[in-house]
Formats: structure tokens, sequence, C-alpha cells
């Protein structure tokens, strides 16, 4: 969320017949008409900016709206610069995959894992392998047991039509 989409009201926009007024140093200045305040605010060359609209009465402050905003965009960017976005990584398994390609898709989740992403495992059904699913719920099972060091079961595997799903998430670090 930008400074831009948030309304904040300043100088003459502020319409209010009584607000608390606090000074850029953090005095408080006490409740006088907006008029008033917005006079204060003039002949120290500052802005009036309401800071919190929702109190009885509103909160203004006298401050320099400009620098405000450059250090709430600095703020914003920093709070963006440290957030991971959790991904969702997909494995596809066969019903008669062989061990070392099994061992090479637990390790590449593994990886997923490890790395704080979230990790669909699947495993579409073929022709006549659709009469034998408990199959494929033993292969999920062992790929969640391979995993379970970096990773834990979200959502336990179920058939869904000719696929069957699990999910499996990034053990919570301490």
């Amino acid at each position: 969320m930008s400074i831009s989409s948030k309304e904040i009201q300043i100088n003459e926009e502020i319409r209010d017949k009584e607000v608390r007024v606090i000074l850029d140093d953090g005095t408080q200045l006490g409740i006088m008409s907006a008029k008033e305040a917005f006079k204060i605010a003039t002949e120290k060359n500052l802005d009036l900016v309401k800071i919190a609209p929702q109190a009885k009465p509103p909160v203004c402050k006298v401050m320099d709206y400009g620098k405000y905003r450059f250090e709430q965009a600095k703020r914003e960017k920093e709070a963006k610069k440290n957030q991971h976005v959790v991904d969702v990584k997909e494995i596809r398994l066969s019903l008669k995959i062989d061990t070392h390609d099994f061992d090479t898709k637990a390790n590449q989740a593994k990886k997923f894992l490890k790395s704080g992403n979230k990790v669909k495992v699947s495993i579409r059904f073929r022709g006549r392998e659709m009469a034998h699913p408990e199959q494929g719920l033993t292969t999920m099972e062992d790929f969640a047991v391979a995993c379970e060091e970096f990773g834990v079961v979200e959502k336990k595997a179920k058939l869904e039509g000719r696929q069957m799903l699990m999910f499996l998430a990034p053990k919570p670090t301490k």
C-alpha cells in the first residue's frame, strides 16, 4: 500500500471544527479550531497533517509533509525488501517410479522446502492405473517420509479425478 493510496488530509483540506494539535517535536498544543492550527503551521513554514482522523477530536500534527512522505516510502521499501514470498513448487511422480528417480525428486523437494517454499506433489493415473489408487497412496506416503526432515504434510494425499495431490509445507523455524 503506497502513500498516494492513503488519503491523508493536509492544510486546507482539514475541515473539522476542532482538532488536537501536536508540534513536530512532540509537544501538545491542545484542542483548537482547524483554522488556528493551520495558522500555526504556516507561521512555522510547515504543513498541518491529520494523522488520526478516527480520534475524537481528530489529531493533527505540524510537520514537513514532503519529508514525512519520503520517510514512509523508505519504510515501506525496507519492509518489502525483508519479506519472502512463498511459492508453490510442483513435483510430479508416476505410479511406476523407480528408486533413483524417486530419490532425485525427493532431493529436489527438500531443496524447495529448505528455501522456504511449499511443495505440491502429484501423481497422474493413466489408463488401468486408476484401478490401483492404493499404490499411489503408498508412493505419496513414502515421499512424505523422505521429506520429513525439512517439511511437514500440510494436506494429506487425496485423489481428485485422475490425479492424486498432496501438499508439503516447510517446517516452521524456531
